[in-house]
């Protein structure tokens, strides 16, 4: 199998809005286990947002963009609570199913909305601090612009897309470390698919283009950083 340009006409299950809908609960509630084993937010957490909530010095607000079932707005939360730092989170997403299966973590600091950025600009919306995970693979060219400046335009601060990096070591290990938690859901198809749909850092680079920088904050992950200007 070739990795050497995106299999951009793969398409995952979960997308699809006529897929199975236990599988696809089942799915989002095990992302909470996935993301923390691959997703890199523990190490972009340290790293980028902390000190960037802490020199504020006031509360923020802070959206996540695709926000799917919610699990990192919830593994954030609780990472800001536990550093004493007051932040209003908000998870926006406009699949009714992944609103549906994140809203059951709404709290006094968490709150989901079903929309899209354009959505949110055109209400008037801005944050301190716009993030996203594994969204830029599932967006065609023109909706990849839309929605880095969109991201851009919604925040008064730091920008940061966070995703995978295509690669065959990122595909093997992933393959063989999912299997456990696979059997009921789409993580073992939709999450090889996604690494064959991801972008290489240049490549982002690339379709990003001006202001964004892009680097590789772990292994087989890539983080594109912006500053808003809302």
């Amino acid at each position: 199998m070739s990795m050497r340009e995106r299999a951009v006409d793969l398409t995952e299950i979960m997308d699809d809005p006529d897929c199975d809908p236990v599988r696809l609960a089942a799915t989002y509630r095990r992302f909470d286990t996935v993301n923390r084993l691959v997703a890199g937010w523990g190490g972009v957490y340290r790293t980028r947002l902390r000190p960037y909530l802490r020199s504020m010095g006031r509360p923020a607000r802070v959206l996540d963009l695709g926000s799917g079932g919610g699990d990192l707005v919830a593994r954030l939360d609780a990472l800001t609570r536990k550093d004493g730092l007051a932040v209003e989170w908000t998870g926006a997403d406009p699949d009714p199913r992944a609103y549906d299966a994140a809203r059951g973590r709404s709290s006094s600091s968490i709150r989901f909305v079903r929309a899209d950025s354009t959505e949110l600009l055109a209400a008037g919306e801005t944050f301190d601090v716009v993030v996203s995970n594994h969204v830029l693979h599932h967006l065609s060219p023109a909706a990849l612009t839309r929605f880095a400046d969109d991201s851009l335009s919604l925040s008064r601060g730091t920008v940061l897309h966070a995703d995978i990096e295509r690669g065959r070591l990122a595909y093997a290990l992933y393959g063989v470390g999912v299997a456990p938690l696979a059997p009921g859901t789409f993580l073992h198809t939709d999450g090889l698919r996604s690494i064959r749909r991801s972008y290489r850092a240049a490549e982002l680079a690339e379709a990003l283009g001006k202001p964004w920088r892009v680097d590789r904050p772990a292994p087989f992950r890539l983080l594109a950083t912006g500053a808003g200007r809302a």
